[in-house]
């Protein structure tokens, strides 16, 4: 399933006048606690954080609020390139809907703001970190969706936060040293752009090669989740202290305890990029369900694999920002945090 920005690669010309869109170990970025394994025992999934993969260059342009009078042949992606704003974002400022028929002599408000353009490679995460920008910020005024996989050549809008950024005065190395993320980004954020015909990839338990591509969400879920491991609730979900609120449950573990999968699904993520948590697996289930398995002393699977309930996919560990072995665990639906005792059969 591609994202609704996808949709636009099928823009209408506009009319003339009328007449009158087995599982494998994978070898940990350098943190403590980790144990890191041999890289000949990894069969599967792509080892890299995808969201790294490629450097992103601050191309930003701003557009100021305009008109423009929609011509015969004239498409939303074309008046996109004429203008520099993105199409996507002409067609949300214009309440337009797919298949984003124009009419000659149409006249659309062009969006004032400051676009990037996206390259070969990037990711939303990337771009986010360029420019010192909040991701999720971003997936929200573009109106990005599921699998939030951007198309090379697309113009994403920039939140206000980015303001000031363009070509020669934006200190790339300053805002991305003060970027931070959180589970929310690497769920929304972790796919490369694709070309413009391109399709995500199905998932493998063991791909021939690096997966560097994007990979396709599961079509459905079976609407059943189980305990990732056994111990006892340390941290429950909700509120925990004045101004401070847990998004999952905290669950003690001796150290090299095995994580195992809630549900079937799709690795997304697998790696140490958020300080918080350490080591952090994320699972994509389907129908909009992720879940987040973090402070993970061994991380077993890799992104693009395909997992089943039960699997073991890493084992528990004191990484991040805890001081005895445990294992924090999510579940997300529609990027919303839920409470996982709510979804978990009773112990």
């Amino acid at each position: 399933m591609l994202p609704g920005a996808l949709l636009l690669a099928g823009c209408i010309p506009a009319a003339p006048n009328p007449p009158s869109r087995p599982v494998a170990a994978t070898p940990v970025p350098a943190s403590p606690g980790f144990e890191r394994q041999s890289v000949s025992e990894v069969v599967g999934g792509d080892a890299r954080p995808t969201w790294t993969l490629k450097p992103v260059a601050a191309n930003a342009v701003r557009v100021a609020p305009a008109t423009y009078l929609v011509r015969p042949g004239d498409t939303l992606r074309a008046i996109g390139d004429m203008t520099g704003a993105g199409s996507e974002a002409i067609a949300i400022e214009n309440d337009l809907s797919p298949p984003f028929t124009l009419r000659a002599g149409q006249s659309l408000r062009i969006p004032a703001g400051l676009y990037h353009r996206v390259g070969a490679g990037e990711t939303g995460i990337g771009i986010a970190r360029a420019y010192g920008a909040d991701w999720s910020e971003i997936v929200t005024i573009n109106a990005l969706s599921e699998p939030y996989i951007l198309r090379i050549g697309q113009r994403l809008r920039l939140p206000a936060s980015a303001r000031g950024a363009a070509p020669g005065s934006v200190d790339v190395g300053a805002r991305a040293a003060a970027f931070t993320l959180d589970i929310d980004d690497i769920a929304t954020g972790s796919q490369p752009a694709l070309a413009e015909n391109s399709r995500p990839t199905a998932a493998s338990a063991a791909p021939a090669r690096p997966v560097t591509t994007a990979i396709a969400s599961p079509g459905a879920f079976s609407g059943r989740f189980q305990w990732p491991l056994s111990g006892t609730i340390l941290t429950r979900f909700g509120p925990v202290a004045p101004g401070k609120v847990s998004q999952g449950i905290n669950i003690a573990a001796a150290s090299g305890t095995p994580i195992r999968a809630t549900a079937d699904g799709v690795v997304a993520y697998a790696g140490d990029q958020i300080a918080v948590y350490g080591g952090l697996i994320l699972i994509d289930h389907g129908g909009g369900w992720v879940s987040a398995y973090g402070h993970a002393g061994e991380i077993a699977v890799q992104r693009g694999q395909a997992v089943k309930a039960g699997a073991v996919i890493g084992r528990a560990g004191a990484t991040g920002q805890v001081q005895t072995p445990q294992l924090h665990f999510q579940l997300r639906r529609n990027r919303i945090a839920v409470d996982p005792m709510k979804q978990l059969p009773p112990r």
